[in-house]
């Protein structure tokens, strides 16, 4: 198969999977995830791009509801089979793939055509990381529950993705207990220069320590962003400063040289 492009025409397991296909050709851009207490990438993320490199904005605008599921299931082993081609499955770092909860009707259903992409072309699934991205409200908060339970006991790290804004709050934490939260953008830009993002920053890491969660601070753009979240405790970071997407690559972060907390 291609690196350009995966279409995927349903799948079975469950009645909602028969509900949808989608058969236009995806590719994928991955950015990533640097660990500064290793001083190594943690994660690649990928995101979903057009056969020619097209933003993903675009490509979702065009996804029909009808379609949704099929899209959720083509973004899944598309992200795989490209990374896997690539040589992640050769190397240490995870790949975080994002996923629509309300896109999935029974977890290990719906999780059958990942398995079967990871074992084609021999990629860990211990190293994959779904990031529950909610840009729309929990439907079904329980169906979110029994989606992240059933993937922790198959072994797979859930995130949250942009914490602290919109629908990804406190309650999700609550509720989910995910492996990771993501903090927003919106909690990070010119943290340099205002206390009061500091302050919610360095008790979101302090809280996250107490519920053995992980924190990454996503979206870093500058210098002074950077060396303030690794004073306040961050570890696990990523942003244009870092490094960004590359389409149909794993790029190379830049990463700082090592630094005390203050």
């Amino acid at each position: 198969m291609s690196v350009h492009e995966t279409t995927i025409t349903g799948s079975t397991g469950c009645l909602g999977c028969h509900r949808g296909t989608y058969e236009r050709p995806l590719s994928m851009a991955f950015q990533p995830i640097v660990d500064l207490s290793r001083g190594d990438v943690f994660a690649y993320e990928a995101l979903v791009r057009g056969p020619n490199g097209e933003g993903a904005g675009a490509v979702i605008a065009a996804v029909t509801p009808a379609e949704m599921y099929g899209f959720d299931q083509a973004c899944r082993v598309t992200a795989i089979e490209t990374a896997a081609l690539l040589g992640l499955g050769a190397a240490t770092a995870a790949l975080s793939i994002n996923f629509m909860p309300n896109a999935v009707y029974e977890p290990r259903a719906c999780i059958r055509a990942t398995l079967q992409a990871a074992a084609r072309v021999g990629f860990p699934t211990d190293r994959l990381i779904f990031e529950i991205t909610e840009s729309e409200a929990v439907i079904d908060p329980d169906h979110l529950a029994r989606i992240v339970a059933a993937y922790r006991a198959m072994g797979f790290r859930t995130a949250i993705d942009d914490f602290g804004a919109g629908y990804s709050n406190l309650n999700l934490l609550a509720q989910f207990h995910p492996d990771i939260v993501k903090l927003d953008r919106a909690l990070i830009a010119g943290i340099d220069a205002d206390p009061v993002r500091r302050c919610l920053v360095r008790h979101c890491v302090s809280l996250c320590a107490e519920l053995d969660i992980a924190v990454i601070a996503e979206g870093i753009e500058t210098s002074a962003e950077y060396h303030t979240l690794a004073g306040l405790g961050v570890t696990l970071m990523q942003g244009y400063f870092l490094a960004r997407p590359g389409f149909q690559t794993l790029p190379a972060p830049f990463i700082a040289p090592p630094f005390t907390a203050h």
